[in-house]
C-alpha cells in the first residue's frame, strides 16, 4: 500500500455524508436552512475549531479581489467559511476523496459551489499553474508529510509574488515518544512531525520570507479545558462535531493529543509567511 494511501484511510469513514446529513434534524436543521455555523463543528478539523481560523484568517488579511489556495482543506469547512466572509474564490486541496466529495455536497447545501472549489489530490503535486493564487493558508497538513521541504517549495511555486500565507500545523516541541492514536494518526508510521526549526528551514529554503511565529500551546489546553466542561454540562457531545469524523476512536485520539500537548511534547503552532 502507498503512503499516500495509508493515510487517505486513515481519514476514511464510509458514510461520512450520510452521519452529517443524520445529524441535522437532531439539531433542529434540513438541508435547506443549514448554515456555516451549524457546521463549523464538524467541519473545520484542527483543534480550536472557528476559533483558531479566526485567528489564523485575522492576521492574513483577505481581501474579496483574492484567489485563496486551502492546501489539505479536509471537508473545506475554513475554505466555505472564508468565501462566506468576503465572497471570493477558494480552491481547497486534499488527499482524502471520501472528504472531498462530502465537501462538494456541504458547499452545495450553503450555495457556496461558486465560490468554493474542492480538488483531489496530493500537496506535494498540486494540479494548479505557477503563480495561480494570491494568497493561502494551510490548517493542520504538515503532520502526515514528511518531505517539508517538497511541500513549501510546492506552495511557493503556485503563490504570486507578493502572497501572504499562512501555517497552523502541530509540531513537535521536545524528542520523546508520543502516545497513539492521536486524530493525524493510528500510529507513528504516518505521524510526520517536525519541529519549529525544521518549519522555517524547509519555509526559507523554498524562498518565503517567516514574519511571525505563534505557539498555541495556551490556546489549545484552555480550549480543550472549555470543550470537556461543555461537553459535560450538555450530557454529551452536540449532535455534530468531530466525533462524527473519528466515530468510536475519538475518545482515545483526542486524549492523547491533549496530553501530548500537556507534556510539552508537542504544540499547534502557526507561522505567517510571504512571498516577496
Amino acid at each position: 500500500m502507498s503512503y499516500d494511501k495509508s493515510v487517505s484511510d486513515h481519514y476514511l469513514h464510509g458514510g461520512l455524508l450520510e452521519a452529517i446529513e443524520a445529524a441535522l434534524p437532531v439539531l433542529g436543521k434540513t438541508i435547506g436552512d443549514v448554515t456555516i455555523a451549524d457546521l463549523a463543528p464538524v467541519d473545520e478539523f484542527h483543534i480550536g475549531g472557528r476559533l483558531a481560523t479566526d485567528h489564523l484568517f485575522d492576521q492574513l488579511h483577505f481581501s474579496e479581489q483574492d484567489s485563496v489556495l486551502d492546501v489539505g482543506c479536509g471537508l473545506g469547512g475554513a475554505a466555505r467559511y472564508l468565501a462566506s466572509q468576503y465572497k471570493n474564490q477558494v480552491t481547497g486541496i486534499d488527499l482524502s476523496p471520501e472528504y472531498i466529495e462530502t465537501g462538494k455536497v456541504l458547499c452545495g447545501w450553503l450555495g457556496l459551489d461558486k465560490y468554493v472549489t474542492l480538488e483531489q489530490g496530493s500537496a506535494l503535486t498540486m494540479p494548479f499553474q505557477d503563480g495561480s493564487f494570491d494568497a493561502g493558508y494551510m490548517l493542520h497538513v504538515g503532520m502526515n508529510i514528511e518531505d517539508k521541504a517538497s511541500l513549501f517549495a510546492e506552495i511557493f511555486r503556485v503563490l504570486k509574488p507578493g502572497t501572504t500565507f499562512g501555517v497552523y500545523d502541530i509540531m513537535r516541541q521536545i524528542d520523546g515518544e508520543l502516545t497513539y492514536p492521536v486524530p493525524w494518526a493510528t500510529e507513528g508510521a504516518t505521524s510526520k512531525l517536525s519541529t519549529p526549526a525544521q518549519y522555517k528551514q524547509a519555509i526559507s529554503d523554498a524562498g518565503f520570507e517567516i514574519f511571525r511565529e505563534n505557539n498555541r500551546r495556551d490556546f489549545s489546553m484552555e480550549f480543550f479545558k472549555q470543550l470537556r466542561a461543555k461537553t459535560k454540562e450538555n450530557g454529551g457531545p452536540p449532535p455534530l462535531g468531530l466525533h462524527i469524523l473519528m466515530q468510536a476512536s475519538t475518545a482515545p485520539k483526542i486524549k492523547n493529543m491533549v496530553d501530548n500537548i500537556a507534556s510539552g511534547l508537542i504544540a499547534p503552532v502557526e507561522m505567517i509567511i510571504h512571498k516577496t
